[in-house]
């Protein structure tokens, strides 16, 4: 029985006995009265605990609806909240938070010998080293901000990416140090070039990170991008007041299943006042060994001038891509020497796989066939003729052609190695390696693990 119902029961029960004292005039004994009464006091008391117990049912009610709308508005947070794993958790709101931890492990084993054989080459026989130990992190703001921090953690700590930026549409405006737009090989990840090093050129000819303002912008099958850069934030110190621009365009249409890409870059820099030189120079492919082959030495310098063509194709299983970098340096009272580098490589995976292409750079490649799920992860073979000429306009650094071929292993995602074989000749090198002849080649064997997220 309801407790509304019980209270009218009673209610009514209440009214029926006073009928009869309002209805008859014969007169009542006291001792009637007085039953009468006591009764009436009994029914007033009842009637209160039955409004008390009503209260209290109403007040659980009332509690147990507010629990159940905190439960629904705990639920419907935490559907506006999703954690994805790639390679670390990822972590987003609907409102446009996300937060990502990220990393890399890159350990290099390398050999270097010389031919002839008897020639005696510093930096011969087995070298190793961790090549690359990198942690930071990257998200994004609401109001379509973003950001990254990320450090190498070798020699110290060696700050390489911290920037903030805005995207709205297909326009990206970024403040701090970035990658500035050198090349297509040079801003693709080393988590995802074909060789354990890039072509030489990018190196020999100084590309790095640097402070500055850029603004990149998409539409359709055009990407822009132009900014102005200081230096790299491990030189900015109170004498360095250089200052550079830089700008290059892409044009990357699909043709059915074939993702092409057409670009082009210049990149001007005034050294300032305080920074008076330059030196181009170059290791032989393998980064564990700190001898330099072809080296220009120091060229006094006020100004430098670089700019490159980049091409490139995949199509299925394989890819291609050519670039071609020059470097011309203003010489104070001397003739501007032009210095030269540029690359030819192709791939073919072996698996059901391909490279991956976005926004104007190479990307990794994503397992089709993994292990651990029955497969045998993503297989992939390449070649690459690099060439790098730095004798030019009195300069006498030295020219050197790299022969190589690397083979691949992805087993998963995140994870690579790589085997790579090099025969890298040089010529005009006399007295740049003490000992070593103006006509040279060395063999280099390479092998890398890593793993990145």
């Amino acid at each position: 029985m309801s407790m509304h119902l019980k209270l009218a029961l009673t209610t009514g029960a209440a009214i029926l006995a006073l009928t009869p004292v309002q209805t008859f005039a014969a007169p009542i004994s006291d001792e009637e009265a007085a039953a009468l009464l006591e009764r009436l006091n009994q029914m007033e008391q009842e009637v209160a605990n039955l409004r008390a117990q009503l209260g209290a049912v109403q007040t659980t009610q009332q509690q147990q609806t507010e629990k159940v709308a905190e439960v629904e508005k705990v639920a419907q947070a935490k559907e506006k909240t999703s954690i994805k794993f790639k390679g670390a958790p990822e972590i987003k709101t609907d409102d446009g938070w996300s937060f990502k931890p990220r990393g890399r492990i890159l350990y290099d084993f390398n050999n270097l010998s010389s031919v002839p054989s008897t020639i005696n080459i510093p930096g011969e026989g087995f070298s190793n080293e961790a090549r690359r130990v990198r942690l930071g992190v990257q998200g994004s703001i609401p109001g379509g901000f973003g950001y990254k921090l990320e450090a190498d953690l070798l020699d110290g700590v060696e700050i390489t990416d911290a920037y903030l930026d805005y995207k709205s549409g297909g326009l990206t405006v970024t403040v701090g140090q970035h990658n500035n737009f050198q090349s297509l090989e040079e801003l693709s990840s080393s988590n995802d070039t074909s060789f354990i090093e890039r072509a030489a050129f990018t190196d020999a000819f100084g590309f790095e990170r640097q402070v500055g303002v850029s603004a990149a912008y998409k539409t359709g099958d055009v990407l822009l991008q132009a900014g102005v850069f200081t230096d790299n934030i491990a030189d900015l110190d109170d004498g360095n007041d250089s200052i550079g621009l830089d700008g290059r365009v892409v044009f990357a249409p699909k043709i059915d299943n074939a993702q092409l890409h057409l670009g082009g870059s210049v990149h001007w820099k005034d050294l300032g006042d305080n920074v008076n030189s330059l030196r181009y120079r170059q290791r032989p492919l393998i980064h564990s060994v700190d001898t330099r082959f072809i080296n220009t030495g120091n060229m006094d310098a006020e100004e430098q001038l670089t700019y490159g063509l980049e091409a490139a194709v995949i199509s299925g299983r394989f890819h291609a891509a050519a670039e071609g970098h020059w470097a011309t340096v203003s010489r104070p009272g001397l003739a501007d020497p032009t210095f030269f580098g540029g690359s030819v490589e192709a791939g073919l995976f072996l698996t059901d796989d391909t490279r991956e292409y976005k926004d104007g750079l190479f990307k990794g490649v994503k397992v089709n066939n993994p292990v651990g799920s029955g497969g045998m992860g993503a297989w992939q073979v390449n070649v690459r003729y690099d060439r790098l000429d730095l004798t030019d306009a009195g300069v006498i650094g030295g020219t050197q052609d790299g022969y190589m071929a690397s083979l691949i292993w992805t087993p998963v995602d995140y994870v690579r190695f790589l085997l790579n074989y090099g025969r890298l000749s040089y010529g005009d090198a006399l007295a740049i390696v003490p000992g070593a002849p103006d006509d040279f080649s060395v063999d280099v064997i390479g092998a890398r693990a890593q793993i990145a997220f």
